[in-house]
């Protein structure tokens, strides 16, 4: 079982930068996926940036340019010129690897899940 933990969430005006941080806990197999979703009132959840084992990373296009996805023992999204419409609630999730494809920006997906950190933008 993994245990995801988000931090890193806050309020900040139109064009700030916010890191959210993703702690995982429990057993991680060697090759996986790792990814940053967020979902705001009213709207589906959807994947923001996803990393695999090896480092591959995907991005969704309304983010392409402003955020950075990143891990060490930690899962990271540096997110840079904030947009008021990214705001949401961000979730860490992990799941299994796509293979030799990128890793996949469907929340469904991935296995695990963190509680979500509130991300305002104004």
């Amino acid at each position: 079982h993994v245990q995801l933990v988000e931090s890193g969430g806050h309020s900040v005006q139109a064009g700030g930068s916010l890191i959210l941080s993703c702690a995982a806990s429990g057993c991680i197999t060697s090759r996986y996926c790792v990814g940053w979703f967020r979902q705001a009132p009213g709207k589906e959840r959807e994947g923001v940036a996803a990393i695999d084992s090896d480092a591959r990373t995907r991005y969704a296009d309304s983010v392409k340019g402003r955020f950075t996805i990143s891990k060490d023992n930690t899962l990271y999204l540096q997110m840079n010129n904030l947009k008021p419409e990214d705001t949401a609630i961000y979730y860490c999730a992990a799941g299994p690897t796509m293979g030799w494809l990128l890793c996949s920006l469907n929340p469904l997906k991935y296995n695990y899940w963190g509680q979500g950190t509130q991300v305002t933008v104004s």
